[in-house]
């Protein structure tokens, strides 16, 4: 029989036959839940971040809207705009979301695995193939870009 933190964990469910949770789960490390927690707080301060700089971008964007409205060229409009430029602070947003949910996704497969959720499990959770959950739980933070697939 599986193992859930309280009633109302989504893995309560996962409780009956054919359960992805091993016997005996819930013993990972603390190490492990240390990892994921901080993970999941930097994927939420850079979930902010990013809100707050597409939100500038929605802001230029109907700066440029309205100058190119007023009959202003690309060449003026785009000139009169100030740094960061807009493609530049979507382009932060993005590479800043990538790197923390990157993180953020091998830690929570390392803390499932730990849990004791298998491969598997975790494949059909995150929609992957099976090695690549396997990759996600053995990669470490140290250069490694998780491309999501």
């Amino acid at each position: 029989m599986g193992v859930a933190c309280n009633r109302y964990c989504p893995l309560a469910s996962m409780t009956g036959s054919g359960s992805a949770v091993a016997d005996g789960a819930g013993a990972a490390s603390v190490e492990d839940a240390d990892t994921a927690d901080a993970a999941l707080a930097g994927l939420a301060e850079e979930l902010t971040a990013c809100v707050a700089g597409l939100q500038a971008a929605l802001e230029r964007s109907e700066q440029l809207r309205a100058l190119r409205a007023a009959d202003c060229s690309w060449r003026e409009a785009v000139s009169a705009e100030a740094r960061p430029l807009i493609v530049e602070l979507v382009s932060e947003a993005l590479d800043g979301l990538n790197r923390a949910g990157s993180r953020w996704r091998r830690e929570e497969a390392r803390s499932l695995h730990a849990e004791g959720l298998s491969i598997n499990a975790i494949a059909a959770l995150f929609g992957v193939t099976r090695q690549r959950a396997s990759v996600l739980v053995r990669e470490s933070d140290a250069g490694v870009v998780d491309d999501g697939g």
